[in-house]
């Protein structure tokens, strides 16, 4: 979960959000501020919402285009929980509210993946050291 975020204000131009992403090399930028989330801007919202429908980028507003139903997360909830959120909303990035309903995080797919991934390995490795020493699993 990426912690230190950097949001993009709703009246920026998609011009400035995109460069932003590009200096921060993500795909996605909250809307707002931590204790006012107003939404989400994708790469794809910029990618449908404004070149293909021929919109100029330094002029169109982060606001027109951002995705304003935001879908969350809270920073007690499970791996389990995020993931099953993800997957009802089909969506890759989750901001992590704490419990005034701030942002404290952003989770990616990438994020649960990884995870996953070492989880994974750890029980490999286990597995593989118990029938290393002969033990009955």
């Amino acid at each position: 979960m990426a912690k230190a975020l950097e949001f993009i204000g709703p009246d920026a131009t998609v011009q400035e959000a995109a460069t932003l992403m590009g200096e921060l090399d993500v795909g996605a930028l909250p809307v707002g501020a931590a204790e006012d989330l107003l939404g989400i801007l994708t790469d794809r919202d910029i990618l449908f919402r404004v070149v293909a429908e021929g919109g100029d980028s330094t002029r169109v507003r982060v606001r027109e285009v951002m995705s304003s139903s935001v879908f969350s997360c809270r920073d007690t909830d499970t791996l389990a929980t995020a993931m099953d959120i993800m997957g009802a909303y089909h969506v890759r990035r989750l901001p992590v509210l704490d419990e005034a309903k701030h942002v404290v995080g952003w989770l990616t797919l990438s994020d649960v993946s990884r995870r996953l991934l070492l989880e994974t390995d750890t029980i490999r490795n286990a597995l593989g050291e118990l029938s290393a020493s002969g033990r009955d699993v």
